[in-house]
């Protein structure tokens, strides 16, 4: 009985011992890894050119060299890459949410023929590379004369097959009681889903909003095939012009620095949605 009161304890040597090799080191080794390239890169975007190619490694910068900012958004027509990064990013992410709340509702809560089929062919969409479409999307919208224009960078990812099987799931923890009284006063599809899914489904959505725009604004591969002008490219396109205009040690703090303001904004998101996610820990607990 005493071995196992020791055991049942909270503080015990053992329990504390699991609980650190278990739990706080894994977080710890995982926030470095994280952390430490980020740290690193805005460490770099202050160093003088000397203090980054060097064999003397330096970790802190000497001074908070601003030069290098300066020069990254003068070097380059930086701001027109924010400004296509920022309409490619609101209009892709808001057609890609609202395609898949109103795909996700439609396979829980309509009733139509092949609806598990068609839900098979969202998972293995979803399983399927996005690399392997690139040609066939590069074909088809450079034939509809899209190649270095905003649409189309936008109009291949419009359809999320993420977002619609995340919200699908959730929808399906969804008691049915939620919708009942609106059926009864006569509400339509259209009404249920707005007034009643969307509200009470938030956590849900941001989560998936979140996810839908770091994926656009971060997007590489598509965007630097389907334009090659400065004046349709975004962030992250842009940043390459950036690295081939500096030859020399001075690059790579200038480079940095670009890099740093590209993720200053889905930081900004990130903070303003986070309570929402956390939230949406709890989304399934609902019981009417």
């Amino acid at each position: 009985m005493s071995m196992a009161a020791e055991r049942a304890r909270p503080f015990s040597r053992s329990n504390l011992v699991k609980t650190v090799a278990g739990g706080y080191l894994p977080l710890i080794a995982a926030t470095v890894i994280v952390v430490l390239p980020l740290l690193w890169m805005v460490l770099s975007s202050f160093k003088q050119p000397g203090e980054i190619v060097t064999t003397d490694l330096k970790v802190l910068p000497q001074g908070l060299n601003l030069d290098t900012y300066q020069t990254a958004m003068t070097t380059v027509p930086f701001g027109r890459f924010f400004l296509n990064s920022l309409i490619v990013t609101v209009v892709g992410a808001t057609v890609k949410v609202i395609l898949a709340i109103l795909t996700a509702y439609a396979l829980v809560f309509v009733r139509f023929p092949f609806k598990n089929v068609i839900f098979v062919v969202i998972l293995v969409a979803l399983m399927v590379p996005a690399q392997v479409s690139i040609l066939p999307n590069y074909i088809l919208i450079a034939g509809m004369g899209g190649k270095n224009t905003l649409w189309g960078i936008i109009l291949p990812g419009l359809g999320t097959a993420f977002g619609t099987f995340l919200l699908r799931q959730h929808f399906l923890t969804l008691p049915g009681s939620i919708l009942e009284a609106a059926e009864i006063d006569g509400a339509g599809h259209w009404r249920r889903m707005w007034q009643i899914i969307v509200p009470v489904s938030i956590p849900s959505i941001a989560t998936v909003a979140l996810v839908t725009v770091v994926s656009e604004w971060n997007d590489y591969i598509w965007p630097l095939i389907i334009t090659d002008r400065p004046e349709s490219m975004t962030l992250p396109v842009g940043l390459t012009l950036l690295q081939n205009s500096e030859s020399n040690g001075a690059g790579w703090g200038i480079l940095m620095a670009g890099a740093v303001l590209v993720i200053i904004p889905i930081l900004l998101v990130f903070a303003a949605l986070q309570r929402y996610i956390v939230a949406g820990l709890t989304q399934g607990s609902v019981t009417g």
